[in-house]
């Protein structure tokens, strides 16, 4: 019996030495976490236990209620929090790695959707314990929060907003293009206003081109004849709120018969 033993024990010991530890598996390229062209600076604060960075827009545009993207692709499902993380997204990427998305105004996708890089997923808030619109943003490994990467460079954690500034490249070239919106703008069924369809809300929305039609002319003098075609936030009765066409005299930020996206790329013709 004690030769038995003995041997059990050397095969045990061998078996242990064959053993090879399977290496963690790469994460995702990570993009950041709102929409193209979108300029967003970042904090860390101490007290978090997770490597978390915060983010609020920076170049002008509103915080509050601007689209909330996944930084890779997964498998999303929702989430509440009262004292916590408010409406939150947990992203399964796989191979041990998710993101983390808190405090979101509203949710974009149902619970258990899978997700494309750059998909919206949530609007930016300020739900649960948060002080002010932000999307506060993690990257965990196997439950451990990881450094923050972004398109495979690590980011700084800086105390305080302003130091350091990320400009998104997230969402750019799958056809829609990301414009900030200064008022509710109708939509209707061809570059002119003889039929409305519905209502584009004001804040950052997607478009997916232009085409020339009806100016479209307001009190200062300001003008536009170009006219972008999107899906409306809200649709009438009876109407289609899919590829309808938005005045790009609605556009916060360019100028007269100009249609930009917010990285200043020239929105293409339909």
């Amino acid at each position: 019996m004690r030769s038995i033993r003995m041997a059990l024990v050397g095969l045990v010991a061998l078996m242990g030495s064959l053993l090879v530890t399977t290496p963690a598996q790469a994460a995702p390229v990570f993009k950041a976490p709102f929409a193209c062209g979108q300029r967003w600076t970042y904090s860390h604060h101490s007290a978090e236990v997770r490597q978390a960075l915060d983010f609020v827009r920076s170049d002008g545009g509103a915080t509050s209620g601007a689209p909330v993207l996944a930084s890779a692709a997964g498998t999303a499902t929702r989430h509440y929090e009262a004292n916590g993380a408010g409406n939150y997204i947990v992203i399964d990427h796989g191979g041990g790695w998710k993101t983390y998305y808190f405090h979101l105004n509203a949710f974009s996708v149902a619970g258990g959707a899978y997700v494309g890089q750059g998909q919206q997923i949530g609007t930016t808030g300020s739900t649960g314990n948060s002080s002010g619109a932000h999307i506060h943003y993690e990257q965990l490994l196997n439950g451990v929060g990881q450094r923050i990467t972004i398109n495979g460079s690590a980011l700084t954690y800086p105390g305080s907003y302003g130091s350091y500034h990320l400009t998104s490249d997230n969402g750019c070239g799958t056809g829609r293009y990301w414009v900030d919106t200064f008022a509710n703008a109708t939509g209707y069924a061809q570059p002119n206003t003889a039929d409305a369809q519905g209502v584009l809300n004001a804040g950052t929305n997607y478009v997916y081109c232009k085409v020339w039609g009806q100016e479209i002319r307001g009190a200062n003098g300001t003008y536009n004849h170009w006219w972008l075609r999107t899906d409306l936030d809200v649709t009438y009765a009876g109407k289609n709120g899919r590829g309808a066409y938005v005045s790009a005299y609605y556009l916060s930020r360019w100028g007269n018969d100009e249609a930009r996206d917010n990285g200043g790329a020239v929105i293409p013709n339909c």
